[in-house]
């Protein structure tokens, strides 16, 4: 008896037996009007129900077509999972050979993490934070310590690795001015970096706080999205003398150079700091140079010494600025804005001052 319910209720049965009796009940209702011919009237009532028929195999069509891009839709969240699992399980197994005692597999996890970020953008901030906190680790050479030192090989082997970290970290952040590019954050507190290469490129927050920053370092034409921290950094020797390259470089929120050390050539040359900027207690032990640079919220030189050439001809006067217990050493050249002056000193120092209305 169920075998015979469940058949009654199959909408194949159903269907059939409707084009069934509308068949029969429009062919005899039409022969009831004398003036039409049982041909027609059996015709009629075929055509009614074949549009039932027909009805029902649209019907089933559409039914198809959803349970097919249903399973598919469960194929793809299934492929999906299983990504999900094979990124993850392939990201750990990377992460954990950055502590192999081989510089060559410490280098090759960093360009499998490189791809995993790169394949599946979700995984890009992660890996820029673990390369981060790889560089953050410590490390010297003998070569920062004094440039004719003689190279120790195994630093020179770490120091190969973490170029590689560099460059890859380069790599995966978007070229600057790309409105609709995520912004990424680095973090690379105390670090000791040499070539630091990040020119051209789209940031959001970046901390240097306490780095060392060894040879060239080029941040010239970077966009900064968010706060830049390079407080009580210092640039050094290296293979160079520890130039400082931000020229053309866009600062949208604050810009905290406090306390920082250059010991060579700083070059802000062009660059606009939409927030505030402070480069107070800094020291310039090479030419310091401003030219054209913008600052669209104020700067802050408080205490700021000037070893060498100066350079302050900014673009435009900020809308405020100090530079109470600012001193340049003499003799060496002075570019100034209109209203600032050098006040000398007994020490062979000069005073930044400004003039007073």
């Amino acid at each position: 008896m169920r075998r015979v319910r469940i058949v009654w209720k199959s909408p194949l049965v159903g269907t059939i037996l409707c084009a069934v009796v509308l068949v029969l009940s429009i062919s005899a209702w039409l022969l009831t009007d004398g003036r039409t011919s049982s041909s027609e009237a059996l015709r009629t009532g075929g055509l009614a129900g074949g549009a039932v028929v027909a009805l029902y195999a649209l019907w089933l069509n559409d039914r198809r077509r959803r349970i097919e891009e249903a399973r598919q839709d469960i194929e793809r969240q299934r492929h999906e999972l299983e990504g999900s699992r094979i990124s993850d399980e392939r990201f750990a197994r990377s992460v954990e050979l950055l502590g192999h005692a081989a510089d060559q597999v410490r280098v090759g996890a960093m360009h499998a993490l490189a791809g995993l970020a790169r394949s599946r953008t979700s995984y890009a901030q992660t890996v820029l934070d673990v390369l981060c906190a790889y560089l953050r680790r410590p490390f010297t050479h003998p070569r920062f310590e004094a440039k004719n030192r003689p190279t120790d090989e195994e630093a020179e082997r770490e120091l190969q690795v973490r170029l590689t970290a560099q460059r890859l970290i380069f790599d995966l952040l978007p070229d600057a001015g790309k409105a609709d590019a995520p912004s990424y954050d680095l973090d690379l507190t105390g670090a000791a970096l040499e070539y630091l290469d990040l020119s051209g490129r789209k940031l959001g927050s970046v901390i240097l706080r306490y780095a060392y920053l060894h040879s060239s370092t080029n941040l010239s034409d970077c966009e900064f999205t968010g706060p830049v921290w390079f407080t009580a950094a210092s640039t050094g020797t290296g293979r160079l003398s520890g130039r400082f390259r931000c020229q053309q470089a866009t600062f949208h929120e604050r810009a905290w150079f406090s306390g920082t050390t250059f010991n060579s050539v700083a070059d802000f040359a062009g660059t606009t700091f939409q927030g505030e900027a402070s480069f107070k207690d800094a020291v310039f032990g090479g030419e310091a140079v401003f030219g054209q640079t913008s600052f669209g919220t104020g700067l802050d030189l408080r205490r700021t010494r000037f070893a060498a050439e100066l350079d302050l001809c900014w673009k435009a006067d900020p809308p405020w600025y100090t530079v109470d217990g600012a001193v340049v050493d003499r003799p060496h050249a002075v570019a100034l804005p209109p209203g600032c002056s050098v006040v000398e000193q007994r020490d062979e120092t000069g005073r930044l001052a400004r003039a007073t209305t």
